[in-house]
């Protein structure tokens, strides 16, 4: 959670305040120490968003924009995660993307990812969307905590975006409760082959642990 010295305000941005989505978006980018795990937006793909096409919000401290999350309507994608997801046709429209987090590196540690994200869900137009869907490489820890702590689950495993091997994550918005475990086994994440296996077999990625020096994929089915 946020620190108790950090008040921040949380608020849906608008087309207003694109200029410092883009010059955070930068600030982030330039401290990266593994940028394969991120793929930024352009100002378009920003745009885009805030014409209707999503939602972002964002965190101010000071009227300072400190981090912002977003959340995008794909379209007809040619690659649609909820393809990947298993979702039928019909239901594509009807697919929200868990699009860029960026934090001031300053701000860091906070927990403005998941707030971000918790807070968006609470925005979504559940009449017009039902499923949240997105991409996370693998060993990108971090992301992945986020992702299992907004209810998303890991659905497949598979090479996106051209050449990078990412989890496809998916939550049904209107479901209650996660997939109950009756079967339940743990891979190496780094296993990619044995995780691509039991998803094809319809098990689900439920959460992360380390053991050791290693890092699971706790399945079940």
């Amino acid at each position: 959670m946020m620190k108790q010295s950090l008040q921040a305000n949380l608020s849906l941005l608008t087309e207003e305040q694109l200029p410092e989505i883009i010059a955070l978006q930068e600030k982030v980018v330039a401290v990266l120490e593994k940028p394969e795990f991120l793929q930024p937006l352009t100002e378009e793909d920003y745009l885009y968003i805030l014409k209707g096409n999503g939602l972002i919000a964002g965190a101010y401290v000071d009227d300072k924009l400190i981090a912002f999350r977003a959340m995008l309507d794909p379209g007809k994608d040619d690659e649609h995660l909820g393809i990947d997801a298993g979702l039928p046709t019909e239901e594509l429209t009807s697919v929200l993307y868990s699009e860029i987090t960026g934090v001031d590196p300053a701000f860091r540690g906070n927990g403005l990812q998941t707030i971000l994200g918790k807070w968006l869900m609470e925005h979504v137009d559940t009449e017009r969307y039902r499923y949240i869907c997105t991409t996370v490489a693998p060993l990108n820890i971090p992301s992945l905590k986020d992702k299992f702590a907004l209810g998303l689950q890991v659905a497949a495993l598979k090479v996106k975006y051209g050449n990078k091997l990412r989890y496809i994550l998916f939550k049904d918005l209107e479901a209650s409760v996660q997939t109950e475990a009756k079967q339940e086994q743990r891979l190496l994440m780094s296993d990619t082959e044995k995780q691509r296996q039991v998803l094809a077999d319809g098990w689900i990625g439920q959460r992360i642990e380390k053991r050791d020096a290693d890092w699971y994929v706790v399945y079940v089915k």
